[in-house]
């Protein structure tokens, strides 16, 4: 048991984590999506939209994929990227698509000129920044994105750093979403949120996920946290799948 630990852990900390792309979780753990489709409702709006951003695209692999899906394609398409590995990675699946990806810091303001955009896109951004996606939309243009929500995944947050306060369970909230839009003078179309279920099969799947999503435990490494991953594996060996949850947001807003 303690080889097949080992392993296991071993194998998912060699393993690449660069861009967004969750396949290497295939077999090793499940996700219920929410029941809005985010990629093929992005793919039907790109079809009617002239001039969009995307921005944080991260690897780019979601929007190129609302893309290939698209009756028709913008005139003029750009994503935004910070993180070195995923830009070179964003870069070589939008190319194709006739997407310019261009490195910002994921901070405002975008370098671009008011009124630009008619549609701005994101998918699963760290922060939006609300007043500079107004800035860049142009006058009757649409913001459309699917974020992450409050308490996503805490099962397992909280499994390694304990119980969390309130304003960290409260953080990433519908409210406060919709406060943002309407302070940036945007007016709300749609804003819902749905939580859906997570299965991790084995340890390996856990080591994987937290070594790509660096916000759930801050800092982590499998020499820091070996203790209880060891204690995870054998509750997964004993009890079956670890359950937690994702809390996914879906927004759309309007520029009057």
């Amino acid at each position: 048991m303690a080889d097949h630990f080992d392993e296991l852990v071993a194998e998912a900390d060699a393993a690449s984590v660069d861009g967004w792309d969750f396949g290497w979780l295939d077999g090793r753990a499940t996700e219920q999506r929410p029941s809005w489709g985010y990629a093929r409702s992005l793919a039907g709006r790109l079809g009617r939209a002239r001039a969009v951003l995307e921005v944080q695209t991260g690897g780019g692999e979601v929007f190129a994929e609302a893309l290939a899906a698209a009756p028709a394609r913008p005139t003029l398409a750009v994503a935004t990227e910070s993180w070195p590995p995923n830009l070179a990675r964003a870069t070589r699946l939008l190319k194709p698509h006739g997407v310019a990806v261009v490195h910002d810091p994921d901070e405002p303001p975008l370098p671009f000129a008011d009124g630009t955009f008619d549609l701005v896109t994101s998918r699963h951004p760290v922060t939006a920044w609300w007043a500079d996606i107004a800035r860049v939309l142009a006058p009757g243009g649409t913001y459309f994105s699917q974020q992450v929500g409050p308490a996503s995944v805490y099962e397992l947050v909280e499994y390694f750093l304990g119980e969390q306060p309130s304003e960290n369970r409260n953080a990433r909230h519908p409210d406060q979403a919709r406060d943002g839009l309407r302070a940036a003078g945007l007016e709300v179309v749609d804003l819902r949120c749905e939580r859906r279920r997570i299965e991790f099969f084995d340890i390996g799947a856990v080591v994987w996920f937290l070594r790509k999503v660096i916000w759930m435990v801050p800092g982590f490494t499998v020499e820091e946290y070996r203790g209880p991953l060891r204690r995870l594996h054998d509750q997964i060996q004993a009890e079956g799948p670890f359950v937690a949850h994702s809390s996914r947001m879906l927004v759309e807003a309007r520029k009057p």
